[in-house]
């Protein structure tokens, strides 16, 4: 009998195991990326006309954290490179999520709190060395962007200008041609060792954040626990990043952090996805007077589309924060940074971009307005930042 009910035990955990590397993954995928229903009405007709000509360009997309093939389509989640070509996407900025503690809140993340992206790489069979080290867990994500470039010869990897220029020719000519970009979603990746910015920029990283979720080694975040400016170590690696002409992205940068950034930089520097306080005050958007001093180094504000960073789970709102952002510095500083598949609530996946389009011209924005939010001001960007070759 102990035998049968040991036969019976050990059946059950081989099932839980593989159950948990088969199905915890997609089933977490799904209910923190939840897909949005369509929206009721179609797109009009001159907003559709005005997307078809206007190339998107996204500066933040969480995809490769997830169990998702990027070249096939699903039913979960917000992107794939399929609806990405369906939203007339051009450009992807495709970000490496390498830590996220339990319990996060705009109000305050403890970075000591459990981490839960070894369970996540653990239940997708990641390398086990991804388990334990964020550097790999970087390292990993670039090299499933990779595998997908070997597979679709109309996506590309922009590294330096002169790929860049490439990716918008092939594209001229094929609408199926879709630029991407490597982005490190907070430093701590870096594991202490600043000569790790190298080791991410040869992986292909181009632009970087110093900070995510929770204070960490470089400096404080805007929803961490004391929200501090830049730290002696934070200041060696931001040497590094310029040297290697990585771009700086200050998107989850604490009020302190922005500062201490900019009085140290003169090249633009990116916000890829935010809100703006005014529309949605909230710790985690840019104030009026960042807004501003961004805008004065030529820098841009990728306004997201979640609801938390606009206050509204439709595209108005998002619209409604690009246009506070346009009448206090200009419309040559505004970007879209939806945050695709970042665990939040959006009102449409990546093949409803055109909505978007849509509430921008309720908002009052012209056309060729448009075309900078969408695609031109990033181009504009990226051109004068990217290195001019590898």
């Amino acid at each position: 009998m102990l035998r049968l009910v040991l036969y019976a035990i050990s059946g059950f955990l081989v099932l839980a195991v593989v159950g948990y590397f088969t199905i915890a993954a997609p089933i977490a995928d799904a209910r923190f990326n939840k897909k949005p229903d369509a929206p009721s009405a179609p797109v009009s007709d001159r907003a559709q006309a005005v997307h078809d000509t206007t190339m998107v360009a996204d500066l933040h997309n969480d995809l490769l954290l997830w169990p998702r093939d990027p070249l096939t389509r699903y039913d979960r989640g917000h992107t794939d490179v399929p609806r990405l070509r369906d939203g007339n996407v051009g450009l992807q900025v495709f970000a490496a999520v390498t830590q996220v503690p339990q319990g996060r809140s705009y109000a305050g993340t403890d970075a000591s709190s459990l981490d839960q992206i070894p369970f996540l790489a653990a239940a997708q069979r990641w390398p086990p060395r991804t388990w334990t080290s964020r550097l790999d867990r970087a390292l990993y994500q670039a090299r499933k962007l990779h595998r997908a470039l070997e597979r679709d010869e109309q996506l590309t990897l922009i590294r330096t200008q002169a790929d860049l220029n490439q990716t918008l020719d092939r594209r001229s000519e094929t609408p199926e041609v879709l630029g991407t970009l490597l982005a490190v979603e907070g430093l701590h990746a870096l594991e202490g060792d600043a000569t790790n910015v190298d080791t991410l920029v040869e992986a292909g990283y181009c632009m970087m954040s110093l900070t995510h979720l929770f204070d960490n080694a470089l400096g404080g975040s805007s929803t961490g626990l004391k929200t501090g400016g830049l730290t002696d170590f934070g200041e060696d690696v931001l040497g590094r990043l310029k040297n290697q002409n990585v771009i700086l992205d200050l998107a989850h940068a604490s009020e302190a952090l922005i500062d201490d950034v900019l009085v140290r930089t003169e090249e633009p520097v990116v916000v890829s996805h935010t809100g703006v306080r005014g529309t949605c005050d909230s710790p985690r958007n840019l104030s009026d007077r960042h807004i501003k001093a961004i805008a004065k180094q030529g820098g841009l504000i990728g306004i997201g589309i979640w609801e938390r960073a606009v206050c509204g789970d439709s595209p108005a709102a998002t619209a409604r924060a690009m246009r506070h952002v346009a009448d206090l510095v200009g419309v040559e500083h505004v970007a879209l940074g939806t945050d695709f598949d970042g665990t939040v609530s959006v009102p449409f996946d990546a093949a409803g971009l055109p909505y978007l389009t849509e509430a921008l011209l309720d908002a009052g924005f012209s056309p060729n307005e448009i075309q900078k939010i969408m695609s031109g001001n990033v181009v504009r960007v990226l051109r004068e930042t990217l290195p001019s070759e590898q």
